[in-house]
């Protein structure tokens, strides 16, 4: 490297690798984790590559070094991207393609609404959570909170719409249910305890409540439907499991911070649990927003029929 770019460089080590010249702008450094303020002391497997005491101009600019924040700030990012194209696309593409009812426009603009809100606020945090001011550092942690639940509404709003799409009484029903339930979630953020340690435990609980919410509509779904043997369950129901298996592996990377704590020090810049749990909530994203458009078609090609006992089928 020529001399100059030299002098603004630090070296890190990536795992078990050799060391990589990293550039770094004038008043921006890596830290270690002994050396963070307490507030950013969340994962001790995590050992180097952090940023702190930064002003937001600064917090803006790390964006572009490699810090041990650098993936989760871009899969958020490019993932913003990727919801905000697919709306295009489906606004000026495939809905109309579809023959999309005006519902089916507001649908589709919630749920990717949704999405892209969720990325951004992650984005925000992982971005801000270095500033030298600890309030502003949490403030940002309580959008990345206020993301994760409205990104779970995104999940529920179409896939209710359209599992109940033949059922209005339902549907209206888990629709005011399910807002109610994020309601709620806001509600608990505002207590001055909800960010804290001792509340760590309780948070997990009440987003685990929220997002396992679902299987009740969709028992109940299988149900109106005829049971497992439906065809249309059989088309659906095992997307349906593979939304609630991404969403059960990215937590399960989330809480238990693995791999990094069996390999302490060594995935500090890729690799790392948090990494993973937002590569997976993407991924999960995405998927559920490809089985919306799945349905939607399925349910313009099938008209509702009354089902025995006065009930309207819910998907079939």
């Amino acid at each position: 490297m020529p001399q100059k770019m030299l002098k603004s460089a630090h070296y890190i080590e990536l795992g078990s690798y050799q060391y990589w010249p990293v550039l770094v702008p004038r008043g921006i450094r890596l830290y270690t984790y002994e050396q963070i303020p307490v507030f950013l002391k969340e994962n001790p497997y995590i050992t180097d590559g952090y940023r702190a005491h930064l002003p937001s101009k600064l917090c803006l600019k790390s964006m572009f070094i490699l810090s041990n924040e650098t993936v989760n700030i871009w899969s958020h990012l490019l993932g913003f991207l990727l919801f905000f194209l697919l709306g295009v696309n489906d606004m000026s593409s495939v809905l109309p393609a579809a023959g999309a009812s005006r519902e089916d426009y507001v649908i589709y603009s919630i749920g990717l609404f949704c999405f892209q809100v969720c990325m951004l606020c992650s984005v925000g945090y992982h971005l801000f959570c270095c500033h030298r001011s600890e309030k502003t550092s949490r403030r940002w942690l309580s959008l990345d909170y206020a993301g994760i639940s409205v990104g779970i509404l995104g999940c529920y709003v179409p896939g209710v719409f359209y599992a109940f799409y033949c059922n209005s009484f339902w549907r209206q029903v888990y629709l005011v249910t399910v807002l109610a339930l994020i309601l709620a979630v806001f509600s608990a953020q505002i207590h001055p305890l909800y960010h804290t340690q001792e509340w760590k435990t309780l948070r997990s609980a009440i987003f685990c409540s929220v997002a396992g919410y679902g299987i009740i509509p969709a028992c109940h779904w299988v149900w109106l439907n005829g049971g497992f043997h439906a065809e249309i369950v059989q088309a659906f129901f095992p997307r349906v499991m593979v939304m609630y298996l991404l969403a059960a592996s990215a937590f399960l990377f989330y809480i238990s911070k693995v791999p990094e704590r069996y390999f302490p020090g060594q995935l500090n810049y890729l690799g790392a649990s948090h990494q993973l749990w937002h590569v997976l909530v993407v991924l999960m994203f995405y998927w559920w927003h490809q089985t919306a458009v799945y349905i939607m078609h399925y349910r313009h090609s099938q008209p509702c029929q009354e089902h025995s006992g006065g009930n309207i089928g819910s998907v079939g």
